[in-house]
Order: structure tokens, then C-alpha cells, then sequence
């Protein structure tokens, strides 16, 4: 921890901020550090030497109004507590930017391990392993069990339409940053239209949920879902599919995608879809499509941090290997379609 600010947080802003709105919270002085890890928005771990807390606020520099929304972040985040999916308590959101520089919000913090690789899963042993990621679809069935309306997410999302909607959205992501001839991607994507299946009733979806996402307690379960920025209300088998997706074996080495596919123990992806369809009691039969479907999601996200790389706009290393890989998610999303 360090007692200077780290970039994006004043501390000492942030602490007179919860002073005036939580008093008693924080009992002296606050230090904190930057949490590794998630694509998108910043997040700290801050203490005042006694107690400790998570704040997130979006991203340093500049970023679209609607983006990286922090006040929707903590509203779903706030519903679920409470329910059998297990998310931080919520504790205070500012939506003034003049405070930090841009809004946040603060959580409790839960003790907790992020496994983002095999290897890292790897010292678990193959019976925790198995345990660990047996509790993912177990989580998801929790979360699409969640009455929208009950929690106070009725209009959380516009659940009509959304495949649709989202074909659309990654098309036209695709599109913005399209430099290169990529082969096989038209295909997937105009395939995957064609073939768009009868969405079953809309759940709350996550949006990104994966092993990475989740902090794993010390018996092995999920003790808090994480990066909630991708929420929404639609199509709970999206959420299957990304699973699946990164639970399958990737033939790409020295990845900077995370995958846990490959340590001793960890379920093959047929187990989890079974075990979410026996849960839930849904339909997985065209869970092939939502497979596809990640995969291309994945292909257009790794397409345009390629081309910000080629523009000389990412910083950090791994960046030159982007490229390489969006043929071969391609390439698995097709052969994934193909499979029916």
C-alpha cells in the first residue's frame, strides 16, 4: 500500500468525500494501491490501516458518457446483494467527478483469489480445481434464478430484441476498426444471423463472466462476482456461452487471453453445460451458437486492440501479439457453428 496517490484517486479528496457521507467509516489516514487486472475500469484497494474497502471509477482520459457507467455498475451490484449471488455490500456512489475526477463508488472488500491462468490454478490440485469451477454455472444459476423485478432491475436493460441488438452492436465495433483483411470473420458474423436462435426469458446477464471475475475463497468457493460493467438485462445463455468459451483448450501459447482450460482437474466445458442445463431446467441445445457467438465477440475486442496498437495508441507489452490471435478465434468461432 502507499500513502501517495495512485493515478486516477486522491486520497485525500476521497477521504473527506467519506467523511462527510459515511461518518465514522474511515478512521485515519487512507493508502492504497491499483488492483491488476479487468479490461476496462480502475480499481483500488484502500485502507485506513484498520478496515478495508474496493473503490472503482472508470478509466484515465477521456471516455464516452455512457461508458463505463459507474452509478449502473453499483445499482446491480447493490440488487444482488441479499440474494444467493454472492457480490460485495455497496457503500457509497459519486457521481460528482469533481471529487476523484471522475465518479466512483466504494464496496466492501472481500478477501479472495482471482485465478486467471492455468498454471495459477495449478497448485489447487485437480479435486479443489474441479470444486472451484464446478461453482461457476452453479453461480450463473443463481444469478438467471433472480427476479429482475423483484430486486429492482425491472428496466434494468431492453431484454426484446437483444440478439439482434448485439449482432448489430459487434458488427458495427468490428466495422470501426477494421484496417486488415480478416478471413472468415463476414462469414461468422453473417452465419451467425442467420442461424440467431429464440432467446428463452431474459435474466439478468453479467455480460463477462469467467473464473478471472470471480474471487475464489480459501474452501474453494466463489466468495464475490466481480466487474459487473457489462450487465444487463437480456439472453441468460450468453453468459453459458462465454463460459464455455474460455473453459475450452486453446491451441495458442503464451496467450495474454486468460484461460484456466488445461489444469489438472478442471472440468471439460460438456460437464458445465450439463450441469447448468440440469440446474436451470433451460435449453442448452443451441449453446454451439452461443459459443460461436462469444468467440466472435472476442475476435471483434482483440481486432480493436490490435488496431489502437497499430496506431501507436496501446501501452505495455503482449500488445504485438493481439493480432495473431484474432484468426484463430475465427477460425473456432466457425468451426464451433458448424457443430449445430
Amino acid at each position: 500500500m502507499s500513502k501517495e496517490n495512485p493515478p486516477g484517486l486522491d486520497l485525500g479528496r476521497l477521504g473527506e468525500h467519506l467523511e462527510r457521507e459515511r461518518p465514522g467509516l474511515v478512521n485515519g489516514p487512507l493508502t492504497a494501491e491499483v488492483v491488476q487486472g479487468g479490461r476496462s475500469n480502475l480499481t483500488y484497494r484502500v485502507t485506513d490501516g484498520t478496515s478495508r474497502w474496493v473503490v472503482r471509477r472508470p478509466p484515465l482520459g477521456h471516455v464516452l458518457a455512457t461508458a463505463h457507467d459507474m452509478a449502473r455498475e453499483y445499482r446491480v451490484i447493490s440488487a444482488l446483494h441479499g440474494t444467493d449471488v454472492p457480490v460485495p455490500e455497496t457503500l457509497l456512489l459519486c457521481e460528482d467527478a469533481e471529487v476523484v475526477g471522475a465518479p466512483f463508488y466504494v464496496m466492501e472488500h472481500v478477501d479472495g483469489t482471482p485465478y486467471r491462468t492455468a498454471e495459477q490454478l495449478a497448485p489447487l490440485g485437480p479435486e479443489r480445481t474441479r470444486r472451484l469451477v464446478l461453482s461457476l454455472p452453479d453461480t450463473l444459476v443463481a444469478l438467471h434464478s433472480v427476479d429482475p423485478a423483484a430486486v429492482g432491475l425491472g428496466d434494468f436493460g431492453r431484454p426484446e430484441g437483444f440478439l439482434e441488438r448485439q449482432l448489430r452492436r459487434w458488427g458495427k465495433q468490428l466495422d470501426a476498426s477494421r484496417n486488415r483483411d480478416l478471413p472468415g470473420i463476414d462469414e461468422l458474423h453473417g452465419a451467425l444471423a442467420e442461424e440467431r436462435p429464440e432467446s428463452p426469458e431474459p435474466t439478468i446477464v453479467h455480460g463477462d463472466f469467467r473464473l478471472d471475475n470471480v474471487l475464489a475463497s480459501a474452501d474453494d468457493r466463489i466468495a464475490a462476482v466481480l466487474d459487473w460493467e457489462m450487465s444487463t438485462l437480456g439472453d441468460p445463455l450468453t453468459d453459458l456461452g462465454l463460459l464455455v468459451m474460455y473453459s475450452e483448450r486453446q491451441d495458442m501459447p503464451d496467450s495474454p487471453v486468460s484461460t484456466t482450460a488445461g489444469a489438472p482437474g478442471h472440468p471439460e466445458p460438456a460437464e458445465l453445460i450439463e450441469r447448468y442445463a440440469t440446474l436451470s431446467g433451460r435449453d442448452v441445445s443451441r449453446v454451439n451458437w452461443y459459443t460461436a457467438f462469444a468467440y466472435f465477440k472476442l475476435a471483434v475486442i482483440l481486432e480493436g486492440i490490435h488496431y489502437r496498437f497499430t496506431l501507436g495508441q496501446t501501452v505495455g507489452p503482449g500488445f504485438d501479439r493481439i493480432g495473431d490471435l484474432v484468426p484463430v478465434f475465427i477460425d473456432n468461432g466457425l468451426t464451433t457453428l458448424r457443430k449445430g
